[in-house]
């Protein structure tokens, strides 16, 4: 196998070229790998400048989890340390995780930030729909969002190797007209759920626009994770 390690986009382009396999931290493909074959090429954008951004609004495909600190919103970088263990969060990477994995830990939180997917194309760079980028799993450089009043995470315990845990992220935005929204995803099972809804400083009203949503609907028990971390970026928002 030949690893290809881009410097630039033109560069990633001739490996897209190439059918160059992207690897992101390999935590993912490796075992697939040593039991079906390795690929002829393949490529990592750890070299890459655009997939290695970390800051307020922005987060490069190629960063591995443990970089992930306070420079982005606090339901990211809640996101990625709740990933598996110490030696994983070292070498899986944002792309890895949310296009690569079935469990998409980072997803919720991208979802709640309104985050939009910056792809890789053969002809160039576009910025789309991330539900979209990862349904059809596009090569991920990056994802972009407009930075959040507050936000949180909450990923329930669980026993490594069992069901995914429920996952309940939070985000709350300003729009042009100083209104508040506050949004909100649910990974229950692998499946995420989403909803938005206006927001003040009433975390009953909030909980009740959500009751005819998709949200709404979810079992009790998640119903229970959703309404304490709706209540908490309620109270952190009156708070100020």
């Amino acid at each position: 196998m030949l690893l290809h390690l881009p410097t630039s986009v033109s560069e990633a382009q001739e490996c897209m070229a190439r059918e160059a396999v992207p690897i992101g931290g390999a935590t993912l493909v490796w075992a697939g790998w040593q039991r079906d074959g390795f690929p002829e090429h393949a490529m990592s954008l750890r070299e890459l400048p655009e997939a290695n951004t970390i800051g307020r609004e922005a987060l490069g495909a190629a960063v591995v989890l443990h970089r992930i600190d306070d420079r982005v919103p606090e339901a990211l970088r809640r996101a990625a340390a709740s990933v598996g263990t110490g030696a994983v969060r070292r070498t899986a990477t944002v792309g890895g995780n949310l296009i690569g994995s079935a469990l998409r830990c980072l997803l919720p939180a991208a979802l709640v930030l309104d985050a939009r997917a910056v792809t890789l194309e053969p002809d160039g760079t576009y910025e789309t729909d991330l539900s979209d980028a990862v349904a059809k799993r596009h090569l991920l450089l990056g994802i972009r969002w407009r930075e959040p009043i507050a936000s949180g995470y909450h990923k329930q315990p669980a026993e490594a190797g069992g069901p995914p845990p429920l996952v309940v992220a939070t985000a709350a935005h300003a729009d042009a007209a100083g209104r508040t929204h506050l949004r909100i995803a649910v990974r229950d099972g692998y499946d995420v759920l989403t909803a938005t809804t206006p927001c003040d400083t009433d975390a009953e009203r909030a909980l009740r626009a959500l009751e005819p949503t998709e949200v709404g609907s979810l079992p009790p028990a998640a119903r229970d994770a959703v309404r304490r971390q709706v209540s908490d970026i309620v109270t952190r928002l009156a708070d100020g």
